[in-house]
C-alpha cells in the first residue's frame, strides 16, 4: 500500500481541486486509489445528513464509490476549522479513529491520497493541553508530502516557511504543485524563487480556473491529464 499527504501552504488555495485532479488521473491510469480527509467542516445538510463537499467533489470527479464517512471520519456543519467545529458541536475528534480508518483504506486500496485540513501546523485536537497537529498525524502515519501553494503575491514566504517546517520535523516534501497560476511576471518570478529557495521540484503548475464556469469540470480534467503524469505521482507515494 502506498500513500502520500497533500498539504497546503494556506487555506482556500485549491487543495481539493488538486487532490481531485491527482486522484482522477491515477484512477484513469488504472491505479486503485482512495481519497482521505480526516476532518471536514462547513458541510451541507441534506435530508438530515451532513455531506462533506470536498469528499463528494473528489469522488464525483474520480469515480470513487465509497461511503463518505469511510473517507472522511469527522464531518461538521459549522463553517470554522474542523478543530474548532468539533468543540462547538461537541463532537470530539479521536486521533486513533483517524489512524484506524486510514490504515483500513490503505489495506483495501493500492494507493491513498490524503488531503490535509488547512496547513501543516493546524491543530486537530487539544486534549489536556497537548496539541496534536496535521504535521503530527503525517509523521505518525510515516507519510511524505506533496505541497500545494498559490502562484500569487505572498506565496514565497508561505511556501518556504512551510517547507522549512516540514524538513525540520523530519517530513519529506516530494514535490510542489503551484495552483491558481496566471500568466504574468509576478507568478513566473514566484515559481522561479520557490524552486531556488526550497530546492524542491515543481511537479506541475495548474492555471487559474473559475469554479463557476460552465465547463469547469471538463477544463479541470483536461488540465489534469496534460499537466500531471499518473506514473510520476504514483511513484512518489511511499509504501506504508
Amino acid at each position: 500500500m502506498r500513500g502520500i499527504y497533500l498539504v497546503g501552504t494556506d487555506t482556500e488555495i485549491g487543495k481539493t481541486v488538486i487532490s481531485a485532479a491527482l486522484v482522477y488521473i491515477l484512477c484513469k491510469a488504472g491505479y486503485k486509489t482512495a481519497y482521505f480527509k480526516a476532518a471536514l467542516s462547513d458541510a451541507e445538510e441534506l435530508n438530515g445528513k451532513l455531506i462533506p463537499g470536498d469528499t463528494e467533489f473528489v469522488c464525483s470527479l474520480s469515480g470513487i464509490q465509497e461511503d463518505y464517512e469511510k473517507l472522511t471520519p469527522y464531518i461538521y456543519k459549522t463553517a470554522v476549522s474542523p478543530y474548532l467545529a468539533s468543540k462547538i458541536e461537541n463532537k470530539p475528534i479521536d486521533i486513533q479513529v483517524i489512524k484506524d480508518k486510514l490504515t483500513k483504506l490503505e489495506n483495501e486500496y493500492g494507493y491513498v491520497l490524503c488531503e490535509g485540513s488547512g496547513g501543516v501546523i493546524c491543530p486537530i485536537t487539544d486534549v489536556d493541553n497537548k496539541i496534536y497537529t496535521l504535521g503530527n498525524l503525517i509523521k505518525d502515519m510515516k507519510m511524505d508530502v506533496i505541497l500545494v501553494c498559490r502562484a500569487g503575491l505572498g506565496t514565497i514566504n508561505h511556501t518556504v516557511l512551510t517547507v522549512s517546517y516540514l524538513k525540520n520535523n523530519g517530513i519529506e516534501v516530494k514535490g510542489i504543485i503551484v495552483n491558481q497560476y496566471e500568466e504574468n511576471r509576478l507568478c513566473k518570478d514566484n515559481i522561479n524563487m520557490i524552486k531556488k529557495m526550497t530546492g524542491i521540484p515543481i511537479l506541475g503548475v495548474m492555471p487559474y480556473i473559475n469554479e463557476n464556469k460552465k465547463n469547469f469540470i471538463e477544463e479541470l480534467k483536461y488540465n489534469a491529464c496534460n499537466i500531471f503524469k499518473a506514473d510520476e505521482i504514483a511513484g512518489l507515494m511511499k509504501e506504508v
